[in-house]
């Protein structure tokens, strides 16, 4: 290979036999770690050798066509006809998959989001969770001991099964390429391992790398591992809720590089961190939120608890709030910690917003309820509470869901997701999925994307934000 023209001047090339001519500056832009880098870097080419006039690449044109002027223009355009797996392939020949995927999706904005892809999946079983990826992927859980595992071209890898085949609880993303799995102690099961706990595995492969063990007074304990979460960016350290053989009910904490655990702790009288549903690190105090919710507990209650001095640093719940024989009894059933620091957000099962003060905390501590059933059933003409209360997922209820990302709140009523910005938290958008996939029984956000479960025909919808106009 000869360098072009001392890396400057025209460059020919013939690809798949048809011929494009384009300068050594816009190969240049793809970067020297690419095929079109090498082209032009002299320290890959042999000293003296005289330029070639038309270089031959044996590849897809029609897909070659659509690279070069991503590097020449920096926006990617697909026509109809090119199939996306096949310039995915070409993209990743040359080096450039990484700089297609920046081309393909803008900056994550609830309000911009279309529908990209409604994904079938075929495990057994009714799906449970499902966890956005740091790169645009995302796994989805079933309840059983497989977890579906999907690149950011949502093409599905090898599956990832837990220990022993333990039932999965709950998954999340240590990085790209690490995925947790928290499962259920089974002491039923014949063996030694009964599989349950925390376990670090390679998202690529499945293999597993790690064991998060728990010690109560140095005795390694089984456990029942339900929610998980890591704290902030740089992931240090993972957390999750655990349920012991012998009442050691709290919450656990490793080490994320060295998989020691680095804490434990136990639940006090009337707090139940062990069956919590959700774990959240918020950044602003540097507290862990522990939300236990109806109706897996009789009351539900979030917790900020402080690991440095083993502290519950902001507590409430709607125990005794409601008279317990009322119709109208509402219990918060999901909860999210804004990114103000200041703020938590519950919803109730008839799809109402309430918004509780960090700065206040027990009694003083109420939920400020806003009602979204109301805007909802104008929405839909109609429903309101009747289809909060009808929806289903399975067996069981959907209830809504909530998340906040980029300023924004978002929570999953029936088979929409409603996007809440502004200070006040304001209706803006809501997004809908085609088909009849069902109600919406979770949802995640992630790597610039927005994955949706549906509960009848075990389908995620991925939604993105298309890169911004050029005018």
């Amino acid at each position: 290979m000869c360098t072009p023209a001392s890396g400057r001047g025209r460059v020919r090339l013939n690809v798949g036999g048809r011929v494009f001519e384009t300068t050594a500056a816009t190969l240049a832009a793809a970067g020297r770690d690419t095929m079109f880098g090498a082209m032009i870097d002299a320290s890959w080419n042999a000293p003296h050798s005289t330029p070639a006039a038309e270089y031959f690449i044996d590849r897809d044109p029609s897909s070659f066509a659509v690279l070069l002027d991503l590097l020449r223009t920096g926006a990617l355009h697909v026509p109809p006809g090119l199939p996306e797996p096949t310039l995915y392939r070409e993209a990743l020949y040359y080096g450039l998959l990484d700089r297609v995927r920046a081309a393909r999706m803008g900056e994550f904005d609830g309000d911009r989001l279309r529908l990209s892809a409604s994904v079938p999946g075929r495990a057994a079983g009714d799906p449970t969770a499902v966890r956005a990826a740091p790169d645009g992927g995302c796994c989805v859980a079933h309840g059983g001991a497989a977890v579906r595992v999907y690149n950011w071209m949502l093409e599905e890898r090898r599956p990832v099964y837990s220990l022993s085949h333990a039932p999965v609880n709950d998954a999340a993303y240590l990085d790209a390429a690490t995925l947790l799995l928290a499962a259920r102690d089974r002491p039923g099961h014949h063996g030694k391992d009964t599989g349950g706990g925390v376990a670090a595995f390679c998202a690529l492969t499945g293999e597993p790398r790690h064991r998060f063990r728990v010690a109560h007074g140095r005795e390694p304990r089984s456990f029942t591992a339900g929610a998980l979460a890591v704290d902030g960016a740089g992931s240090t350290r993972v957390f999750a809720s655990c349920k012991g053989r012998l009442n050691e009910y709290g919450v656990g904490v490793w080490d994320a590089s060295t998989g020691e655990q680095a804490g434990f702790f136990y639940e006090p009288p009337g707090c139940a961190l062990g069956d919590a549903e959700r774990l959240q690190w918020v950044d602003d105090t540097s507290t862990l939120m522990v939300a236990t919710m109806f109706p897996c507990a009789d009351a539900s209650s979030v917790a900020l608890l402080d690991f440095r001095d083993r502290s519950i640093a902001w507590s409430w719940s709607d125990a005794g709030t409601t008279p317990v024989a009322s119709l109208e009894e509402k219990r918060a059933v999901d909860a999210v910690a804004m990114e103000d620091g200041r703020t938590v957000c519950v919803v109730n099962q008839y799809d109402d917003l309430g918004f509780l003060d960090l700065r206040k905390s027990g009694a003083g501590g109420g939920v400020r309820w806003r009602s979204r059933s109301k805007l909802l059933a104008a929405m839909v003409g109609g429903g309101g509470k009747k289809k909060a209360k009808q929806q289903g997922c399975g067996e069981e209820a959907c209830y809504p869901k909530l998340a906040a990302h980029g300023g924004q709140l978002f929570a999953s009523t029936g088979d929409a997701i409603s996007v809440f910005s502004g200070p006040d938290y304001v209706l803006t958008s809501t997004l809908r999925g085609g088909g009849d996939g069902g109600a919406i029984c979770d949802f995640s956000i992630g790597g610039d994307r927005l994955f949706a479960l549906r509960s009848e025909e075990n389908v995620f919808d991925a939604w993105e934000t298309p890169p911004p106009p050029i005018i």
